[in-house]
């Protein structure tokens, strides 16, 4: 885990809910249980800033933080695929991206990376996907100066067949029984006893999870193959989660000084 992505990973999972600011002294606090010093934090806050995700505030207690809006719909768009809050209802069609010209190869391969992360599968190198629009698809177009065509279509076949050309389920299947897996152990074996423990747990614990927005669209049930390993993981990732929840909200609140 970096300290950039331990830092999303708090104001997403934590601060958001809290107001959304946080002071770099708080956040310092937050991130020492995973082994980030403050010269790490204060970098990947400097580093943040200057990519729009954050903006300096004046707090009660000093200096400090707070999401922008950008930072807001990402964190929401992200977290309501995390705990999977959407409808689970589909129309049968899919959203539908075409650019109209491709940019210089370092600038498509973030555009790909960010489509991905948005929920959107490649069905060539001018197609993409997604079982459902992303809010968030008109700043990742204009953040790389691409104008594309988007429209919804349903597919003249087997939507399954076409989620399957999208997105690689049988690898994905088995990486989710693999994060169960290697997770069990470890994450059983934190009581909750300790608050500064069960926080930095359950933050490397969504950071992993997390690692599957970039691979996992959310596609409806009638699309994934029989005896998805995809459910069991979310519901182990759920559990676990709730479990340690109360002794992590119990170490985010002595950070910040609330309760």
């Amino acid at each position: 885990m970096r300290a950039r992505s331990a830092l999303f990973d708090v104001y997403g999972g934590h601060l958001r809910e809290r107001g959304g600011a946080a002071t770099i002294a708080a956040l310092v606090r937050l991130l020492e249980p995973l082994d980030f010093a403050a010269p790490a934090v204060r970098t990947a806050v400097s580093r943040t800033v200057r990519q729009g995700w954050l903006t300096p505030v004046r707090l009660p207690d000093g200096p400090g933080y707070a999401m922008t809006p950008r930072a807001e719909r990402r964190l929401d768009e992200a977290a309501a695929r995390i705990y999977r809050t959407r409808p689970s209802t589909w129309d049968g069609r899919w959203h539908v991206v075409v650019p109209q010209e491709l940019p210089a190869r370092e600038a498509r391969e973030r555009l790909s990376s960010s489509l991905q992360l948005l929920g959107y599968g490649a069905l060539g190198p001018v197609t993409w996907i997604a079982p459902r629009p992303s809010p968030e698809l008109a700043d990742v177009l204009a953040a790389e100066g691409v104008t594309a065509s988007t429209f919804h279509g349903e597919h003249e076949g087997d939507p399954a067949e076409l989620a399957a050309r999208a997105w690689d389920l049988a690898e994905l299947g088995r990486d989710y029984a693999r994060f169960v897996a290697e997770w069990e152990p470890a994450v059983s074996a934190v009581d909750g006893s300790s608050a500064a423990e069960a926080f930095a747990t359950s933050q490397r614990f969504l950071h992993a999870w997390r690692k599957f927005l970039f691979r996992d669209p959310g596609l409806p049930r009638e699309l994934l193959p029989e005896d998805w390993p995809g459910a069991a993981a979310a519901e182990f990732f759920d559990r676990h989660t709730a479990r340690l929840a109360p002794a992590a909200r119990k170490f985010v609140d002595d950070c910040l000084g609330t309760h």
